[in-house]
């Protein structure tokens, strides 16, 4: 009788367990959301925005991809762990070749997490074209109760293409590194978006940031929100009166509808317009979209928004499976800012140094180099690579040296928010810090206000190569990027890079094996480097430069001298009278 029941057991965990295939031609469109301005967008089959993705756990999702550009691209599913499976992370160059243009590549993996999340390409600044859509990924049964799902995109828009902005953004002629601020908006990808309730039902609001650089402050009059899950952790239930999202999170809200149909309401998105250099007259940063209980009437609510006034905080949040806070094994602080480098270019950097994309993708070097795949140096000099133990608990502080906030996403892990605080934190005790030990809020992607610091800690669980990087797409493209490695021994041990991921390398025509500069062992002559913070000093040529200077000064100071106790008309008249005399 046991053995009958597990056999059934096991049956209805293949049959519930799918595999769920798309097929994606990623291809340039025309769109105009805002209504301002048409322009070309990178699209799916044909057509944009993107469509949603939707998978249940345990399920296979498979996405079948035709580059239909004419330039590489790549896709990143932003959240998942992609545990046995780091090559189908997407990053180009960290964990992969991009796909070249007319090539077609499978991203195929498991799906082991639920929750909110999206999937964007992760080469260059290309999503920002409008290669992105939400990946939600259904619980059997979900943790909560509510009638009806709904998916809430929030986005920055931008006329010109991302490519045109990047090069004005990193730009010796843009010597503060003045971020392009958007031209619009947008929910739900336009800038007309409706929402219905009906009387009475509880909805489930799926909110997910993707924009490129705007963070929003959502949300409803006369409604409360109920966070129940941020970054695919469900949490307990919230109460609060408005969410902030930065680019990237997710934020799941349970909304409950009023019992009458008499008002209507105006959902709110407002961006943090703190992040901006610069305001433009035109910019519509308040969003409002109407919510109607009842369409034939114009009856809304006075408006309730606080906007950038928001008290929320995710620290605070508590997730419904909890897990306690642990002494870290290992530290890591990366403090940042921006600054002119030497190529002239305002750029982002952990610890003084952009990073720069090696030659070969990180996790085929980690394949390829053996025992020196233990050795940070063969990933390069500026891929800002740090490797951590299997299992290490690590603690990661990051200082934000900077005026404006950023949002930082660790790719292939969530960790815990345990610590906030103002300054810089350099180690030691922290006084001035807002701690959370006993069950820490879990998320992928946090904020780090400007001129503070944030402590997370995470499991190094995980064997692969991971980035950590800022979620401002102006500030990856310059440099305020890191990689971790977790456990590459583990790798080299445990998984098989696929033969598709060399071939799509050379069907690319780059180096599919070496260390960062495509050679073997520590030769890293040719790897990208040399980009670094200007000398705040005296090179040797300027030392030289200086002692000539000095020198030069000293002979035209003694020569003043010099003149200034001769007397020439006494020295004249001595030079006249030995010549007469020589005549006689």
């Amino acid at each position: 009788m046991k053995l009958f029941l597990s056999i059934l057991l096991f049956a209805a965990g293949v049959v519930s367990a799918a595999r769920v295939e798309y097929w994606w031609n990623i291809t340039y469109a025309t769109a105009n959301p805002d209504g301002l301005f048409e322009r070309r967008v990178i699209g799916v089959n044909g057509t944009w925005p993107p469509p949603a993705v939707h998978a249940t756990i345990n399920d296979t999702l498979v996405i079948h991809t035709y580059n239909g550009l004419d330039k590489p691209t790549t896709l990143h599913a932003h959240g998942m762990f992609q545990n046995g499976t780091v090559w189908m992370d997407g990053p180009s160059m960290t964990t992969q070749c991009p796909i070249p243009p007319g090539y077609t590549f499978d991203y195929e993996f498991n799906i082991t997490q639920h929750g909110t999340y999206w999937i964007h390409s992760h080469y260059m600044s290309q999503y920002m074209d409008g290669l992105r859509s939400p990946l939600i990924l259904h619980n059997s049964p979900e943790e909560y109760t509510y009638d009806e799902d709904q998916i809430v995109t929030l986005s920055d828009w931008y006329h010109e293409e991302a490519a045109v902005n990047v090069a004005k953004f990193m730009s010796v002629y843009n010597p503060t590194g003045a971020e392009p601020v958007p031209q619009s908006g947008l929910i739900n990808d336009n800038v007309n978006t409706t929402f219905s309730f009906q009387p009475g039902k509880t909805y489930r609001l799926r909110l997910i940031n993707v924009s490129g650089f705007a963070m929003f402050y959502f949300s409803i009059d006369g409604h409360t929100l109920e966070v129940i899950e941020i970054d695919g952790v469900t949490t307990t239930r919230t109460p609060v009166q408005s969410v902030y999202l930065t680019a990237a999170q997710r934020v799941s809200v349970l909304v409950t509808a009023k019992n009458t149909t008499d008002t209507n309401y105006y959902v709110h998105a407002d961006m943090n317009t703190d992040m901006f250099d610069q305001l433009p007259s035109d910019l519509q940063y308040n969003l409002v979209a109407p919510l109607y209980y009842d369409r034939s009437h114009n009856n809304f609510a006075p408006s309730e928004d606080v906007g950038m006034n928001s008290t929320f905080e995710d620290l605070t949040l508590t997730p419904l499976v909890p897990m306690p806070a642990v002494d870290p094994d290992f530290q890591l602080i990366l403090s940042f800012n921006f600054d002119v480098t030497t190529d002239g270019i305002n750029r982002g950097m952990f610890n003084n140094l952009p990073y720069l994309s090696p030659l070969v993708p990180t996790l085929h070097t980690l394949f390829s180099e053996g025992e020196l795949a233990l050795q940070p140096e063969v990933y390069g000099p500026q891929t800002i690579t740090t490797i951590f133990k299997h299992l290490d608990m690590v603690e990661l502080v990051v200082n934000n040296l900077d005026s404006g906030e950023h949002p930082f996403h660790l790719h292939g892990h969530i960790f815990q928010l345990v610590a906030r605080g103002p300054g810089a934190y350099l180690g030691g005790n922290v006084t001035n810090a807002t701690w959370s030990l006993e069950n820490p809020a879990r998320r992928d992607t946090v904020t780090v206000a400007a001129e503070s610091f944030i402590i997370v800690r995470f499991r190094a669980d995980n064997p692969g190569v991971w980035l950590f990087h800022c979620h401002i797409d102006w500030h990856m493209d310059s440099g305020l990027v890191a990689t971790f490695i977790s456990a590459p021994d583990v790798v080299q041990k445990t998984m098989t890079l696929p033969q598709a991921m060399i071939d799509m390398c050379e069907a690319g025509g780059i180096p599919a094996r070496g260390n960062a500069a495509g050679k073997s062992g520590l030769d890293l002559k040719g790897a990208p480097s040399g980009v670094t913070l200007i000398y705040d000093g005296f090179t040797a040529r300027g030392k030289g430069a200086m002692a000539g200077c000095i020198l030069a000064a000293l002979i035209g100071i003694g020569t003043i001298v010099w003149f200034s106790i001769a007397d020439p008309e006494k020295k004249a008249k001595e030079i006249l009278a030995a010549a007469a005399a020589a005549r006689e």
